[in-house]
């Protein structure tokens, strides 16, 4: 790019040389710059300012400036400057500049902190490459999404982001090892989402459980890949989490799946079980015509919302009686563990939002579908797993915290509900009004 207003002293030739560099250093260069220029120039001072601090850092390791003496210690080796290393690229979130790192001879004890070695990225922009990966963009489109911003040279390659990306897989793992006594569980949602990875003929599934501490907050407890929804691998999962510290919850709510229900049965026989009515409803209305699913869907949405459980067990009386003569199979598939489909009635009223359903886990789930999807297959199941992993833990921040919160400690400790209403009134009444 030429300035011909710097320097008019200068040969026409050696106008149109002047560099960048050139105009800014020049003079009343400040209200001669154009929008057009105006990134170049706040890079190259960016660049100025972290070669400046380069400088610093060695002049202050030393104890003198360049071409500086100073006395020199007893039995202490004195280190000197010895030039510069060649011109390294390092990348920022406002672009990447050119900087020189100044190179020492005996330099024991020095490393910088201001360019550490091998770092070619800085810490914020080292973050927001796997993370952009993490909500869909594909590992070969950074090089066209981010080369404007980022300019020439930008550590950018398809390489680069699968290392940053191992780091999920060490953060992972030691997620899983964490030590969970003290946990206190309330409640406990588990369930499982299918991905297309490795070369299997089966869809790989991984299952993840959601607890709710004491205070109401929502945390994650498990993502562990398995074969199905299987009595086997849940029984893993469960094992781990005993094994970890962590008492489990006295209520589990799930699908229908047996692979959960049979593991907890013989891994925690004294918890409760709750059946998600999402699923329930849909089972029912597809052993119907689409020609009554309407209809039929009306009478079933107000099974769950009943305010006591006789009457919820009088609305599945009159679906019964109403559609038994046509639709024994529908019938049937209603009445099927009909236990576990109102356990909620034995918890705070204020909670039965939260626990009727598996919605705590299909509402993350959603997002990550759209993830995994625009993935179309991973090569490998680990790679899923941690992944699928980091993008739980993204939501779990913003998991809201449990209705009713102030009676989880409550429940915790033991004390049922007769049609959501705690036996103790007045403590009850205490505890909302706290």
């Amino acid at each position: 790019m030429v300035y011909p207003f710097i320097n008019k002293n200068k040969t026409r030739k050696e106008r149109r040389n002047t560099t960048m560099k050139e105009c800014i250093t020049g003079r009343g260069w400040k209200s001669r710059i154009s929008y057009a220029e105006l990134e170049e120039v706040v890079r190259i001072k960016v660049q100025g300012f972290i070669q400046e601090i380069l400088e610093e850092e060695v002049t202050e390791f030393l104890g003198r400036g360049k071409s500086e003496r100073r006395k020199m210690k007893i039995d202490t080796v004195q280190s000197y400057r010895n030039g510069y290393g060649r011109c390294r690229r390092f990348a920022m979130m406002n672009g990447t500049v050119r900087v020189k790192r100044p190179r020492l001879r005996n330099q024991e004890g020095f490393e910088s902190k201001i360019l550490p070695l091998f770092k070619r990225r800085s810490k914020e922009l080292g973050e927001m490459l796997p993370e952009l990966y993490l909500h869909g963009l594909a590992s070969g489109d950074f090089e066209l999404a981010l080369r404007g911003l980022l300019g020439k040279g930008a550590p950018l390659s398809k390489a680069s982001i699968c290392r940053l990306k191992a780091k999920w897989q060490i953060e992972y793992e030691e997620w899983r090892s964490q030590d969970l006594t003290g946990v206190k569980i309330v409640y406990q949602w588990a369930d499982g989402i299918f991905v297309k990875a490795g070369l299997e003929k089966e869809k790989a599934v991984l299952l993840v459980v959601i607890g709710v501490l004491t205070t109401g907050e929502k945390v994650l407890l498990a993502c562990e890949s398995g074969y199905r929804e299987s009595k086997e691998s849940w029984l893993g999962i469960l094992r781990d989490l005993k094994k970890r510290g962590l008492r489990l919850a006295q209520l589990t709510i799930a699908d229908g799946h047996l692979g959960i229900w049979s593991a907890l049965g013989e891994i925690h026989p004294e918890g409760d079980g709750q059946r998600c009515w999402n699923h329930k409803i849909t089972n029912v209305l597809d052993a119907m015509p689409k020609r009554v699913r309407n209809e039929a869907s009306g009478y079933l949405g107000a099974i769950p919302y009943a305010e006591t459980l006789q009457e919820c067990e009088k609305l599945r009386d009159e679906f019964i009686n109403r559609y038994k003569k046509e639709y024994q199979k529908a019938c049937e598939k209603l009445l099927a563990d009909w236990e576990r489909m109102v356990a909620f009635y034995s918890y705070p009223k204020e909670h039965w939002a939260h626990i009727r359903t598996t919605n705590v886990v299909e509402s993350p789930f959603s997002s990550i579908r759209l993830r995994t999807d625009a993935a179309r297959r991973f090569k490998r199941v680990e790679n899923a797993t941690a992944m699928i992993w980091k993008l739980l833990r993204v939501a779990e921040k913003r998991f809201r915290t449990l209705k009713g919160y102030w009676l989880l400690e409550s429940v915790y400790t033991g004390e049922r509900c007769v049609n959501g209403i705690i036996k103790n009134r007045k403590e009850y009444l205490e505890r909302k009004a706290a």
